[in-house]
Parts: structure tokens; sequence; C-alpha cells
């Protein structure tokens, strides 16, 4: 079967939206080819620094022809009904419709629309400037007298459409004043020559032996790959980026790497710094030498084959980066020679937020929570406030101002210079953390305390001025800030009951919920073991836990079942009675011994998962439900729960209330689906 060839040549397209411009362009095309009965096998999109491709295969020639039967008004409805109906069905007149009977509503009309196939050419003739007129680009451009819209100046477009034995046909469109063909162009320096293509394998071919690797992950792949064997020639290792790898994969289109060095007294500088400083302005890895140390040597990828053996280049990015990283050390010893307290005041002059007041106002409020915070996770008081009012100090730093990425990082590395206690150095850095579900958690009580005011004070800020994540929308960061709080407490087993109002509590029951479902734990439990005011984190995780380990044993699935016998049979007779049972059992009134044995072993089960809740040991609170399994089942076994007598109904309704209410002290069972 025919596949299309599509390319968009232009101008270089920026890096970082390459892959998800050829994602929409795959999507946009595939959408309107099946609205357009086009039913396609497969599609493949790609990018480069200039151009967009797409490879669609398995397409038919023509879309198929089509019947639709489309429902009208009924037979005596008004004229405007009728009018509306013929033009939506594309009728003349009522002769055109037929008339089908309905038992109940009578008779209607009905059109019978057909609908002849399309030339394939003819369809992708019109599909595709409509796609590149609307072409979703995070930021685009004009150029030149048009309309048209394109992230840089569109150069070229190649759009042809066949079989692999046959000359393709160019699908002809045209668009930015451009028409279709078959001409791409090869790499802007090594091979800048045009190229006459027919469809994609020809298309790839071609491309590569005019040095353009047209599979972005394939280039990431040799740049990663000659990366390492170069480093491991010169017993170095790289220091792997994915993201600065993604980015320089979309810098080229023949990679080619090298490697350059720095004069070593940089290394003075904290290794973070230097990383930072050729990352962000030469796009070159970092390497590490066999000890683990920081090397004086860094990786080039660049975009030629040089004939000097890429001396030039070489020495080129060296200058540049020994005048990058002459700055740094510029400001690094700048920002020593002040003490971080001295910057205090400059926050004064940095809006945190417009209804919220500035950077040293929410420093002030995060000095007092802090304090508050400390005695509760075991941390010294004065030396989580004055770390706390340090947290923010490196903001106003020379160079937080140049890489913003090293806030608190910096401000640790100052601190420990300008002779601060490690425990307030540590938690300049780690209040951040964690940022992303892999990062790092602070564990030392004064990063614990401070961390915790830092996010909770942010948290509750916003929830003062009604600023709230909406949908996707969460600019400030509430939900990762929610998270954080979270694993703070879990992963460091912190009793650290949440003090805050209900609509900020029920925040963190939603984060919570999926923190939990992350982790794998079933949403129902998660739901059983969380009640509107439960704001002790580390407890609902536990008993979470707790559940799901009960209902994986044979005990706690037939125990389940009993409850859920118990609980029908009291919400029917509640609802019957028009009360609720309050579990008061009347031994005396006990007939059987299954009745007896269950209410004996209820109130020894009931004490006993009140004191295990009592002590946090919720794995103990539900072995001890595990042993009611036997007298359950017992029970139902052999007792009537409606017996004639009232007064015997209505001990055995209470001895089921009894057995709800003792296993309700850990969980809500009537929450576990299944």
């Amino acid at each position: 079967m025919p596949e299309l060839l599509l390319e968009l040549f232009s101008e270089e397209i920026p890096a970082r939206f390459q892959r998800r411009a050829a994602e929409d362009l795959k999507k946009a095309v595939t959408n309107a080819l099946v609205n357009a009965g086009l039913v396609y096998e497969g599609a493949r999109a790609f990018a480069t620094p200039r151009r967009l491709a797409l490879t669609v295969s398995g397409l038919p020639v023509r879309s198929p022809d089509t019947r639709e039967e489309k429902k009208g008004p009924k037979v005596g409805a008004p004229q405007p009904a009728i009018d509306g109906f013929l033009r939506s069905a594309g009728l003349a007149s009522l002769d055109q419709a037929k008339v089908e009977s309905d038992p109940k509503k009578g008779d209607f009309y009905v059109a019978v629309i057909n609908k002849p196939g399309a030339d394939a050419v003819e369809l992708l003739s019109g599909i595709l400037p409509k796609i590149l007129t609307d072409f979703p680009w995070a930021k685009s451009m004009r150029w030149g007298s048009g309309s048209f819209n394109w992230v840089r100046p569109l150069r070229a477009i190649t759009a042809t459409f066949g079989t692999e034995n046959d000359e393709p046909i160019v699908v002809p469109f045209a668009s930015a004043g451009i028409e279709s063909a078959q001409t791409t162009f090869g790499h802007r320096f090594l091979s800048p020559d045009a190229i006459r293509v027919k469809r994609f394998d020809d298309y790839v071919t071609s491309l590569e032996r005019a040095k353009v690797v047209l599979d972005i992950d394939r280039r990431k792949e040799i740049i990663r790959g000659d990366a390492d064997q170069l480093a491991f020639a010169q017993g170095l290792t790289v220091i792997h980026d994915e993201g600065l790898l993604e980015e320089v994969a979309g810098l080229v289109e023949w990679p080619n790497v090298m490697m350059g060095s720095f004069d070593p007294e940089f290394l003075k500088l904290p290794e973070e710094v230097i990383i930072a400083t050729i990352r962000a302005n030469q796009k070159c890895f970092c390497l590490r030498d066999a000890a683990g140390k920081l090397a004086p040597n860094f990786i080039i990828t660049s975009n030629t084959i040089p004939t000097d053996g890429g001396a030039v280049i070489v020495a080129g990015n060296e200058r540049v980066i020994r005048a990058r990283l002459s700055d740094a050390a510029f400001f690094y010893q700048g920002d020593l020679a002040v003490p971080l307290e001295h910057g205090l005041p400059k926050l004064e002059d940095m809006v945190f937020h417009a209804k919220l007041g500035t950077q040293f106002a929410m420093v002030k409020r995060l000095v007092d929570l802090a304090a508050e915070i400390a005695p509760q996770v075991g941390a010294d008081v004065e030396k989580t406030k004055r770390a706390a009012m340090l947290a923010k100090a490196d903001l106003v730093t020379g160079m937080v101002g140049e890489f913003p990425e090293l806030q608190g990082l910096m401000g640790r590395y100052y601190a420990t210079a300008q002779g601060e206690p490690a425990e307030i150095a540590n938690a300049l850095e780690m209040h951040y953390k964690p940022v992303g579900p892999s990062d790092r958690v602070p564990t030392e009580p004064v990063s614990i305390a401070v961390a915790l005011a830092d996010k909770l004070n942010v948290l509750s800020s916003f929830w003062s001025i009604d600023e709230k994540p909406t949908g996707s929308r969460d600019p400030f960061a509430l939900r990762r800030a929610a998270l954080g709080v979270i694993r703070i407490i879990t992963e460091n087993g912190l009793k650290f009951p949440l003090k805050v109002e209900a609509d900020l509590l029920a925040f963190f029951h939603d984060r919570l919920k999926v923190s939990l479902r992350d982790a794998g734990a079933r949403h129902d439990l998660v739901d059983a073991v969380i009640s509107a005011d439960s704001n002790d984190i580390l407890q609902v995780t536990q008993r979470a836990e707790a559940l799901s380990a009960l209902l994986s044993s044979d005990d706690g699935k037939n125990l389940l079942a009993g409850y859920r016998r118990a609980a029908n049979i009291l919400a029917a007779e509640e609802k019957k009675d028009g009360k609720s049972y309050a579990g008061a059992v009347d031994q005396a009134a006990l007939k059987l011994p299954e009745e007896e044995a269950l209410a004996f072993a209820v109130d020894g089960v009931h004490a006993a998962v009140a004191a295990h809740v009592g002590k946090d040991d919720y794995k103990g609170a539900m072995g001890e439900l595990a042993t009611l399994r036997a007298p359950v089942d017992a029970f139902f076994t052999a007792v009537l729960v409606n017996d004639a007598d009232p007064a015997v109904r209505t001990n055995r309704l209470n001895l089921l209330a009894r057995l709800r209410d003792t296993m309700h002290l850990v969980a809500d069972f009537g929450k576990v689906a299944g």
C-alpha cells in the first residue's frame, strides 16, 4: 500500500520544541487521515534542527464509499424543523427522504446520505495546508509579507505519496508561498545541495549520505556512545545529563564529539558551579576522574567534521569557558566576602507575591513557623530559627542571580565557609527538598523543621489569598509542596499532625492518595483509612499498609465478607426500625454458644485494637481483627439474627453493631471494594 512522506524544511528549530513538534505533527496528520476515512497502518515522526518529517505507511489510494442514515423530525413537524433537516442532510426536498415508523414515536423522516470515496492525494492536498496553518507552536513568527506563522522561516516542503515500486506522486499544495515538491537539502555545511527524494527509505538513506541523522534518539545514542568512549580513553567518565543530551541532540544534524580542558585552578570553585557554568553557556558535558572528582575537562558536540581535527572548535570553546568560569569565580569570591545575613535587607526589595508581600515578609513567617515545628521533630529551636532566617539569603547573591537553579546549594557553601554550624548550613540547601519524586528528602532535624515550615508556609499563604491549583494549572507548584511535606513525614517516620484549615487538609488528602496509589496502594483501601479530619499523614500511611496486609490473607478476606454481611443486615434493619443500634450487648440475653463466643471475642478484640491504635501499632491492630474470623463465621452459620423474640433480635443487632464499631477503629471497611 502507498505511504505518505512529509518533510517541512526550515531555518533552525529551537531544540526544546523539536520532539513535541514531531509528535504534534504526527497526531494532527493521522487524526485528519482517520477523519477523512484514510485508515493507515503506521506512522513515525522525526525532527532535526532544520526539519520536521513524517512517514505514514499503509494508506489506501482512496477513501471508502460511505452510507449514512440521518434521522429527521416527525412527519407533520413544523416547517422550520423540516427546513433545518433538509439543509443538514443536503436534500432539496422531502421527496429525497424516506419515512420510517416507530411503534411508540410514530412516523419520522430519514435521509440516506451516500458519499462516494475520494482520491487520497486529493484529500491530502486539502488536509496538509490546514495542518500547517493551525500548527500549535509554543512560539512562532511571520516573515516576508505573508500571514503564515511558523517557528522559523519555512524554506521547502516535501510531500510524496506512492508505493515502493512506482514513481511517487507529489501531493500538490502550497503554504507560506512555497509549493510542495520532492526536494530536500542535506547538512547546511557538509552537504548543502538539493536532494530529490521519493519515499521514506530513500529519504533516510539520502539524508545519511548528506550528513543528516534524522532520528533524534539515534543522535543521542551517537553522542552518548562517542562521549563515553572518548572519556574512557582518557581515564575519565562523563557526567550524564539527560536534559542536556536532549538539547544537544536538537542542536546538531551530524554529531561529532570532541574534548576540551580548562585551568585546574577553577576546580577550587564548587563543582556544581563549574557544571552549571559549562552546561548553561556552552552546552558541554563535564567529566570525573577515576577518583570520582570533577576533572578539568569537558565534552563538546559539534555539528560539523573539522578538517583540523577540531583544534579551532576546541580552542574557541576553551576561551569562552575560561571567561565564564572567571566570571563565576568573581561572583563566588564576592559572595563569600559578604556574610549571608547582610543580604537579608535586600529581600525587602524582592516581591514574593503581590498579595503576600516581600520575600523578607515570607522569611519572618518562616522563622516563626520553623520555631514552632522544631520541638515536634527533635530539632534545636535556636539553630532552626537561625537556619530559617538565612534560608533565602542566597537569593540576593551574585552566583544565584546568575544561576537560579543553585539556590539553597550556594547558601550551604557560603554558610559553611562563613562558619555556620553544619546543621544550619545543610538546612539552607535541604529546605527546598524534595523537589521531585526522585529527589532527596531532608533527614537531619533542623533541615526537616525548616523544610516542613517552608512548604507549609507557602501552602497556607496561598490558601489565605484563595490562590489554589485548578485543573492542570499550578503556577506556584503547590502540589509539589504538599507532596514534599508528605514525603518528609513518611520517609522520616514522623508523628506530625497537620494543623491546617479543613480545605487545605483536604488538598493534602488528595495528594496523599496520589502518593499512596503511585506506591501501589489500592484506591479503596486509601479511602477506607482517610476521614475528613485525618491530619496524621504517617498514621494514614501505616493504616493503609496494615489494611492491605490484612486483606491479602484468607482470614482478612473472610472477615471482610462477615463484616459486609453484618453491615448489610444492620443497614436494612436500622432503616426498617428507624433507629441506629448502639452496640450495647446484654450478656444475659445471649442464647446460643456461637453468639456468646462472638460477644466475648469482640469485647476482647475491641479493647486490644484500641490499645494498639493508641500506640500507632496498626499491624498489631489488624492482627487482632483477624482473630475474629472464626467466631464471625460460626455466628452466621448458627445464629438467626432476626429472632422472633424482639429482645433477642435487638441484642443480636447490637452485637453486630459492636463488631462493626470495633472494625471501624482502624478503617471504614464499608469503603473496601471487591
